[in-house]
């Protein structure tokens, strides 16, 4: 990792522009290590770096790699049109370090959410052509049936698409809800694939990505947390 000079370090790190991250030094604000530092132009080596700013500890991080389970009624936009942004559920230096979503979940989808500032991983994980496996819990209006699942297996016509689109793997697990692996982002890919079956999707949940599971986050709704090596090799 490379070595900086604080106030770039805490520029990169999303604290605002870097003559805001001037006065905070000046002021005393910035403790490196749990030493305070008031000169700017001091140079850290970035590797396993700890900063705190206003006695709130931040792990330096080149890139960060963030989960988040979506609630309903929240959109993934940074300008949002309805209904509260994403970026409201998270701290702002995100916001400052130009964080974005991996794809987007509808409004009232809900469910795993990645977003990180880091754009070829970004690219990595959402284009269709990388073939990383989204899993969704879906729950139907009407009961699912044999037939319904056959449909969705071996792909359903949908309007705009030029050949039909089949689930990478679909399981009924009650009576009115279903898993469905896809490896597309398509725009309401379930809903629109469970219209063209026969049925009407009620709710809708991402609860994995690649390897990658909601369940082993112990994420509330609404509650984010960074993802670590391990956890993102889970998305290979």
């Amino acid at each position: 990792m490379p070595k900086l000079s604080l106030d770039r370090i805490l520029q990169s790190q999303g604290f605002g522009t870097r003559n805001n991250c001037r006065q905070l030094i000046r002021q005393g604000d910035v403790r490196v290590d749990g030493v305070v530092v008031d000169d700017e132009r001091t140079v850290f080596e970035t590797t396993h770096l700890q900063l705190s700013i206003f006695e709130e500890i931040w792990q330096y991080r080149e890139h960060v790699y963030i989960a988040l389970n979506k609630p309903s009624d929240i959109e993934c936009s940074r300008r949002p049109s309805h209904h509260p942004s994403v970026m409201t559920l998270l701290p702002d230096v995100f916001r400052q370090r130009e964080v974005q979503a991996i794809g987007r979940l509808d409004h009232d989808t809900t469910g795993l959410l990645l977003l990180t500032d880091d754009g070829a991983f970004n690219h990595r994980i959402s284009l269709p052509k990388h073939h990383v496996p989204k899993r969704y819990l879906a729950t139907t209006a009407a009961p699912i049936t044999a037939e319904l699942i056959e449909a969705l297996r071996n792909g359903v016509q949908l309007h705009d698409e030029p050949a039909p689109i089949a689930a990478v793997e679909c399981v009924q697990v009650a009576e009115l809800q279903l898993e469905i692996v896809l490896a597309q982002g398509k725009y309401h890919q379930v809903k629109r694939m469970l219209a063209a079956a026969g049925n009407h999707c009620a709710a809708l949940q991402r609860i994995s990505i690649g390897e990658l599971r909601l369940a082993s986050l112990s994420l509330a709704e609404g509650e984010w947390c960074y993802l670590e090596q391990d956890q993102l090799n889970l998305l290979k």
